[in-house]
């Protein structure tokens, strides 16, 4: 757990959509709540998936909240409350808490009209309350605008998750590469590679290889998640001798020793 004053650790989770990113999110989520730390996770993606892979159903977005200040004929400010508490009370508000975590998601992305005051001012108060976590956990959308905008905080680690394909590795290079571009500091960028068959592994180390990038672990294809996924069961709650829990973890475990290898 981060130690008392110190800024929250922050972890963000990419890739590309089909790899799994968020089921690697999910299961992330689940050791760091089992491990005590005071979680705010973090759903950037516009799809708004995890949610439904940690069980949870969400009424309101940061979107909504954006697009109720952005609006000129939305009742949304008060003569009895400041502007600044009124906006931290709303963001407040739209955050699930449950005893293990909390979730915040981002939802849509702007409409035509220039958001750049409102950006600003949903950062900040997205900023001030994640003060109050020990572990910011972020399940990016692909193209980590979202990500560029919610924080002018370092991120700690990103996790970049392919699927096991050329392609996928290729579209991990490029997500690395736009992360360089950003205007944020990562202490770290690893390469998750999701949904690995024995088949295909021997294969993988030489695209590992020539892509530069740090694989910190592999999660093999997990039938457990296919019929999770198809019964719409929360991923928290398989089984811990499944395939990708097991896998998930060990890769958990190099990000808190704060080690890692390919």
């Amino acid at each position: 757990m981060s130690e008392c004053g110190r800024r929250a650790r922050i972890i963000a989770v990419a890739g590309k959509g089909g790899t799994g990113k968020t089921v690697i999110t999910s299961l992330l989520l689940r050791f760091l709540a089992e491990d005590g730390e005071r979680v705010l996770a973090i759903d950037a993606d516009p799809a708004t998936s995890l949610p439904g892979t940690l069980g949870i159903k969400i009424k309101r977005t940061i979107g909504d909240v954006r697009e109720e200040i952005a609006s000129p004929s939305s009742v949304f400010f008060s003569e009895d409350m400041p502007t600044d508490m009124l906006i931290e009370y709303r963001i407040d508000e739209i955050t699930v808490k449950t005893p293990r975590f909390s979730l915040l998601a981002m939802g849509r992305s702007e409409g035509p009209g220039c958001y750049c005051l409102v950006n600003d001012m949903l950062r900040h108060f997205i900023d001030r309350l994640s003060s109050r976590y020990s572990t910011i956990l972020i399940d990016c959308e692909a193209g980590l605008e979202h990500l560029s905008r919610r924080t002018t905080q370092d991120v700690d680690t990103m996790l970049v998750v392919s699927d096991a394909t050329k392609r996928g590795i290729d579209t991990a290079i490029s997500i690395a590469d736009l992360a360089a571009c950003l205007h944020i500091n990562f202490g770290q960028i690893l390469l998750v590679l999701n949904k690995v068959t024995e088949e295909v592994r021997p294969m993988l180390d030489d695209m590992v290889k020539a892509s530069d990038l740090t694989l910190i672990g592999m999660v093999p294809e997990d039938e457990n998640i296919r019929a999770f996924d198809l019964e719409g069961k929360p991923l928290l709650e398989l089984p811990e001798d499944s395939k990708a829990v097991v896998a998930v973890r060990a890769i958990y475990d190099k990000l808190m020793g704060g080690s890692h290898s390919s």
